[in-house]
């Protein structure tokens, strides 16, 4: 199997390493527009790069691609490599107005579409989930934020993808977040939204959300997402008489109430977990292994249904647009 990967910045390179570590039977094959970015994947995995998906089409037999560019290139290339019968494993897209295309293309070619969504693959997710399988009677309180300048230390905000109002930093939170709130407390009915810009950061949208959510279970959550915390921050709770967890977004900050210690007691899922030291302690690589196994399962035919779709997205994306408004 040969695999190109589309985008050779931190995303692509991420993708890059896992498939070479965990898959090194798949020869991987690099696209960039980029010389710089070319040359640094050559010299780390030994592969050949492209400037361009078609230059690789015409002297590759590849059967798949990974898509790490900015989201707002994505229609394009998703659209290029299926009209090139080629499989699409995508990371998030942040905006649905080519869907439908995308998606009976993929049916008419018989090709799979994969879409990222990290947090789904999650292990906490999972216990929340099995949480409130047990208890429905909870309430939640729930605030993202980081300092959008930190985001790409390496690099100004105003040089990516957040810098633009169509694919800007909230909307990007929303789109990691939604996809397992909407999953773990069910999908959401009603909303009441208050948002503003409070920094003197160089962007054209709001930098602070707060809502107020009804799940169709008749969950209620308060909801605060914003680009404006100096300390990054995942900060959650699920409150009920009988339940009780908070999580502050990291491997090791999963606390659960626990009746016979009569006490919040540690909650370890990560024993051995890979993590990256130059991103967020928030952030890890064991669901970012998931998802590509999964990408990859599915190619070969060992599955049929992953956990998240475009169709699924979809709405996820619409949900966003209304909490935005008129922006």
């Amino acid at each position: 199997m040969k695999i190109a990967v589309i985008g050779l910045g931190s995303m692509g390179k991420r993708r890059l390493r896992l498939l070479t570590e965990f898959f090194p039977e798949i020869t991987l094959i690099g696209v960039d527009s980029k010389k710089e970015r070319q040359a640094e994947v050559e010299n780390l995995f030994s592969i050949r790069t492209f400037k361009c998906l078609q230059e690789a089409v015409d002297k590759e037999q590849i059967e798949a691609v990974c898509i790490c560019t900015s989201p707002i290139s994505h229609e394009t290339i998703i659209l290029e490599a299926l009209k090139s019968d080629l499989h699409v494993f995508t990371e998030i897209n942040l905006l649905n107005h080519y869907y439908e295309d995308a998606i009976q293309l993929a049916k008419e070619k018989n090709l799979h579409l994969y879409l990222s969504s990290t947090f789904l693959h999650r292990r906490e997710i999972k216990l929340f989930e099995k949480a409130i399988e047990k208890d429905s009677k909870v309430t939640y309180r729930y605030h993202v934020g980081q300092y959008l300048p930190d985001w790409h230390p390496w690099e100004s905000y105003k040089d990516f993808f957040v810098a633009n109002k169509k694919t800007n930093g909230c909307r990007e939170i929303f789109a990691i977040e939604l996809p397992w709130l909407t999953k773990v407390f069910g999908d959401i009915v009603s909303f009441e939204v208050q948002k503003q810009k409070l920094s003197t950061l160089d962007i054209d949208y709001p930098d602070n959300y707060a809502l107020i959510v009804t799940h169709r279970s008749g969950i209620v959550g308060a909801l605060n997402v914003n680009i404006l915390s100096r300390v990054a921050k995942r900060d959650l709770d699920i409150i009920g008489e009988t339940t009780q967890i908070s999580w502050d977004g990291s491997p090791d900050g999963l606390y659960q109430w626990d009746e016979t210690a009569k006490g919040m007691v540690k909650k370890d899922l990560y024993t051995g977990y890979m993590d990256n030291k130059s991103y967020s302690k928030t952030i890890i690589e064991d669901a970012y292994l998931e998802e590509i196994k999964e990408y990859v399962s599915l190619l070969r035919g060992e599955i049929t249904k992953t956990v998240y779709s475009f169709e699924q997205d979809k709405e996820v994306i619409e949900l966003i647009n209304q909490f935005e408004g008129d922006l």
